[in-house]
């Protein structure tokens, strides 16, 4: 049923403010932004309205309210409304929008929406530079602000004017890890932790398929795994043949085949944030350059293109579509071009530890 409440917060500024939400139906229906106010006493007032229309089984018109004396346009309230109506994004960008608006928030949330200037914009930018934000976390804030205030038709727009100058940076060159460094990582990984990697290293896939792949996903006849399109960046599906040996390794992990629920995880519980402080772990203990699962990607795409396979070749095998992007991004010169010899891994692994499992 149709429902509305109210929300306390604090600005970047310190001071409070009150929101008023609702919802047109049950839990399943959006919830909806009512406004944002000083006092308590204002919120109330809206709520009331809002509750009032509700019972009356009218959709609430904010609109005949945006001249009214209680209706506040700041940059805060600005950036809850764009998110809110962000319906036409994945909920891994509207996170993304959430975490770079809450930066700008922080700065310029209690600031007047027709009231920010270029200069206001420049403020952000340094205020994030000091408190150690990278250039492109920066760019993000600033290039979200921009569409921000776009959407409430703020004509020049600060946030997009050439005065508006992004910290210097020297870029980072990547370095994937060598085959010797990813050995040395695999002799000191956890056991449920291994298989992620190796499979992270043969595929060259993005790291949340750590965590999106299903037992249903492995194609045991033709050993390979489906990427389906649902779960992957480009939303383009696409499989990936394994060899001999990682294969056997997975098969090995999964209950027999009359038992096995396709709707579970491939890789047990693990996940992409817990690879990545194991993997780093690993590396201090070994006293080798600490690497991302990330950088397995880049590590995949370089050895593709050291072995002579074309740049269409390899965004089709790492399901990339920008192909400048691959080249120019992704592509890296080893210093060691050499192929992890898995089966050697794997043996010397139960070798040590004959009473452990991968999983």
């Amino acid at each position: 049923m149709p429902n509305v409440w109210l929300e306390r917060r604090r600005t970047g500024g310190g001071a409070t403010r009150y929101r008023v939400k609702y919802r047109l139906g049950g839990r399943e229906s959006a919830k909806r932004y009512a406004g944002s106010f000083k006092t308590k006493r204002e919120a109330l007032a809206r709520l009331a309205w809002i509750a009032g229309e509700l019972a009356a089984f009218r959709v609430p018109d904010l609109s005949r309210l945006e001249d009214g004396p209680t209706h506040v346009s700041t940059v805060d309230d600005a950036c809850e409304r764009w998110r809110a109506a962000r319906v036409d994004v994945a909920e891994g960008t509207r996170a993304l929008h959430r975490i770079a608006l809450a930066r700008v928030v922080s700065v310029l949330g209690d600031r007047r929406i027709d009231e920010i200037t270029v200069d206001d914009v420049n403020k952000l930018v340094l205020e994030l530079a000091r408190t150690g934000r990278r250039r492109e976390t920066i760019r993000k804030s600033v290039k979200y602000l921009a569409a921000v205030l776009e959407d409430a038709g703020i004509d020049p727009n600060p946030a997009r004017s050439k005065r508006v100058r992004l910290p210097y940076e020297e870029p980072v060159e990547i370095e994937p890890p060598t085959a010797d460094h990813l050995e040395a990582v695999v002799r000191l990984l956890p056991h449920s932790y291994l298989l992620p990697l190796l499979w992270l290293d043969w595929s060259g896939a993005r790291v949340a398929s750590v965590e999106t792949l299903r037992v249903g996903d492995y194609d045991e006849p033709m050993r390979r795994v489906r990427l389906r399109a649902a779960t992957t960046k480009t939303r383009t599906a696409l499989w990936v043949a394994l060899p001999d040996v990682l294969a056997d390794a997975i098969e090995a992990t999964l209950p027999p085949r009359e038992d096995r629920d396709p709707a579970a995880r491939l890789f047990g519980d693990v996940g992409s944030d817990r690879l990545r402080v194991a993997i780093a772990r690993a590396c201090r203990a070994a006293g080798v350059p600490v690497f991302s699962p990330h950088d397995l990607r880049h590590r995949r795409i370089s050895l593709l293109h050291r072995q002579g396979r074309t740049w269409a070749e390899i965004g089709r095998l790492v399901g990339q579509r920008k192909l400048s992007l691959t080249a120019d991004t992704y592509t890296h010169v080893l210093s060691d071009g050499r192929e992890l010899d898995y089966q050697a891994l794997l043996d010397e692994r139960r070798r040590r530890h004959p009473d452990r499992s991968l999983r």
